[in-house]
């Protein structure tokens, strides 16, 4: 099954403000449900026994969408007295605004509208600790993913977390029926998404051309997603 990218509403610059409300409000409940923002926190928390006493911890999420993750990292270390810093990047106008919306009371979390694709000139090399995109790189084309994970690779000081879409025919037939109940915003985009998901052997490939063959893979239990993570080598503190 070959690598297919079809244009998403999502990403739709025209899109309206309800649509995207409504496509933000139900992937922050898939993320919840389906254990998206536990498996970045798993990793932060097994990270976190190596982090300074004291240190505040800066962490990137790209293509932040409606910020929930930011709000989940920054709950999580906020109830562990750590402080813990997050700033989301979104380049939609519109999800971005409504990121900063939903995000504006909780000081430890930014939002920003901006293209992931140039991290690097915006926030500069190793100017976060952990780099974070979920969800987010099967929008790309190959050499645009490349492009990212590269970026990602520059920002992140300590460690990087992608969680991304499985692609097989199988995994389209499932997400097709679970889709099924979701808004059409929802449904339409979750069905192309497969699409352009990655096999195993293509995620780790893109995560070794641009240095980063310390990453793990890891299937979810719900099989459609993976997630690639891991610290940089030698990180003691």
């Amino acid at each position: 099954m070959e690598r297919t990218l079809t244009p998403e509403i999502m990403d739709d610059p025209r899109a309206s403000r309800d649509d995207l409300l409504t496509f933000v409000r139900w992937l922050g409940v898939h993320n919840r449900l389906l254990g998206v923002n536990r498996t970045l926190l798993r990793h932060l928390g097994h990270w976190s026994a190596r982090w300074p006493k004291g240190a505040t911890i800066k962490v990137l999420d790209v293509g932040t969408g409606g910020g929930d993750i930011p709000l989940a990292v920054a709950r999580w270390g906020r109830e562990r007295g750590l402080d813990v810093r997050v700033t989301g990047i979104d380049m939609h106008p519109t999800t971005a605004a409504i990121a900063r919306e939903r995000c504006a009371a909780d000081n430890r979390v930014t939002i920003v509208e901006g293209d992931a694709l140039t991290i690097r000139d915006l926030f500069g090399v190793s100017s976060f600790d952990y780099v974070h995109a979920s969800l987010f790189l099967h929008h790309l084309s190959e050499i645009r993913c490349l492009t990212l994970l590269a970026a990602m690779e520059q920002v992140a000081a300590r460690g990087v977390v992608w969680t991304d879409l499985v692609r097989s025919r199988a995994m389209q037939v499932l997400v097709g029926l679970g889709a099924s109940v979701a808004p059409a915003i929802v449904r339409d985009d979750a069905i192309v998404s497969v699409a352009a998901g990655f096999t195993r052997r293509e995620a780790l490939d893109l995560a070794s051309r641009v240095d980063m063959g310390f990453l793990r893979y890891r299937r979810s239990g719900l099989l459609y997603r993976f997630t690639l993570a891991g610290e940089r080598p030698g990180i003691m503190g």
